[in-house]
């Protein structure tokens, strides 16, 4: 209970609370006491207004115990009344750090990208109005999108995605001024105002931005990072028509970068297939002779032979995007660690999707598991129905794996691998081409494996 003194009494919960005495509570205190000095003038108003017959409802005030430690308390206090005249206030006081830690936790999300940590598209949404309300000088905006941002999450996993969006907020956090504000506006879009900055400014910020990107790349050579920016100055303009403007002028820098963007993505993945050179090393090598060679055995045209030699080179290149730990596995694969497996024909279509120089072989790349008798993956296509090349490289393939050492067992001799691709003559392989497969080790003098 305070009284018109402010002093009051408390019980078990207030002295706990505040981390005081039974003795004291029981005796009387000053509730002010407890309250933080920037607090204290308006508690003791509010006091004096609810004494003066007003009510005020809850209010919330940040309350210092003992020992140093603040907790958020919120107050409802009531008049006593005796013989029509006030006697004291009667009170409750409850303890809302948890609430208020909820609060400022739900006001974060609400105004901040969980995961840049810059503001999101509603503060970015509010600030350009507040600025077009207030900002005295010139105002200029910029905007910037993530080149390449799907195909890295379709290939890498949205992990590597995010760690590029990362990138980009921290390169925009450098080069931007202090009171600048900057946003993540969409899943691979940024946008940043700039109060008082003319045109000529604005353009030493870009030129930072782009210096910075630069910076990032010589530090980070395994992906690079490619950024489209857009920028607008105005003094007069509506601000949602200088964001327009700003918006066409990146996607007219996009339409010039995109390509050369995804090609030095799909560039990156390419060196990063040569240096791995999935399992054995000179696989791609041995598999060029082996295609090259069947497909002349069998009178392909030489334009044909070229891209048999880019597929022999790249069909894998999916493989990029699955983890070490299945890729590398020393032994065979549980079935969830197969399914993963067999994405990578997915991801490397996506991949020579992405690149001129891989578009013409594509569909190849994703088909290069389908089987003969229509039980390979990913769309179960059989027969004639699967690329001649893919019928080629199927057995091609099948023969330097088998002739390979693993980390779980060594290499076949040459005349069983020859058996097993009999075997399987029908099933997995092109019967046709497995007779003339058998053929091309004396015609084009391939060495055999021992």
């Amino acid at each position: 209970m305070f009284t018109h003194q402010i002093f009051g009494r408390g019980n078990q919960s207030a002295f706990i609370l505040f981390d005081g005495t039974r003795e004291e509570f029981e005796k009387g205190i000053n509730v002010l006491d407890f309250i933080v000095p920037e607090d204290r003038d308006r508690a003791r108003q509010n006091i004096l207004r609810i004494l003066n017959g007003e009510k005020i409802g809850e209010d919330e005030y940040t309350a210092q115990r003992r020992d140093g430690s603040t907790v958020q308390i919120a107050i409802h206090a009531s008049l006593i009344i005796k013989g029509n005249k006030p006697a004291g206030l009667r009170g409750i006081l409850i303890d809302i750090t948890e609430r208020k830690k909820i609060e400022e936790q739900l006001k974060a999300l609400s105004l901040y990208d969980s995961l840049t940590g810059l503001y999101n598209r509603t503060y970015f949404k509010h600030e350009m109005q507040r600025c077009e309300r207030i900002c005295p000088g010139p105002l200029s905006i910029i905007v910037c999108d993530v080149d390449g941002l799907k195909l890295v999450n379709d290939t890498l996993g949205h992990d590597r995605g995010d760690a590029l969006l990362l990138a980009v907020a921290g390169v925009l956090k450098q080069s931007l001024r202090e009171g600048d504000t900057v946003a993540r506006i969409g899943g691979d879009e940024f946008a940043a105002l700039l109060p008082n900055c003319n045109s000529s400014s604005v353009e030493k910020t870009c030129e930072r931005i782009r210096k910075s990107v630069e910076g990032y790349n010589a530090a980070h050579p395994e992906l690079p990072l490619s950024i489209s920016t857009g920028a607008a100055t105005s003094d007069a303009s509506r601000i949602r028509d200088l964001y327009r403007e700003a918006d066409n002028n990146m996607y007219r820098e996009k339409l010039h970068q995109s390509k050369s963007a995804r090609s030095a993505i799909v560039q990156t993945l390419m060196n990063a297939l040569k240096e791995r050179d999935f399992i054995t090393e000179g696989h791609a090598d041995r598999l060029q002779d082996l295609v090259v060679g069947l497909g002349k055995l069998i009178g392909l045209p030489e334009h044909k032979i070229t891209d048999l030699r880019l597929f022999a080179q790249f069909y894998d290149i999916g493989k990029v995007g699955i983890p070490d730990r299945i890729l590398f596995k020393p032994g065979p694969l549980t079935s969830e660690e197969f399914k993963e497996m067999q994405r990578h024909t997915e991801i490397g279509h996506r991949i020579a999707q992405s690149a001129p120089d891989l578009a013409p072989i594509a569909d190849w790349i994703l088909k290069h598991h389908e089987w003969w008798d229509g039980r390979g993956y990913p769309l179960g296509s059989k027969g004639k129905e699967i690329p001649l090349e893919c019928r080629i490289l199927a057995i091609a393939d099948a023969y330097d794996a088998m002739t390979s050492n693993r980390p779980y067992r060594r290499a076949m001799p040459h005349e069983r691998a020859i058996m097993e691709i009999k075997r399987c003559a029908g099933s997995q392989f092109d019967p046709q081409l497995v007779l003339s497969f058998l053929q091309i080790f004396n015609i084009f003098s391939i060495p055999v494996s021992i």
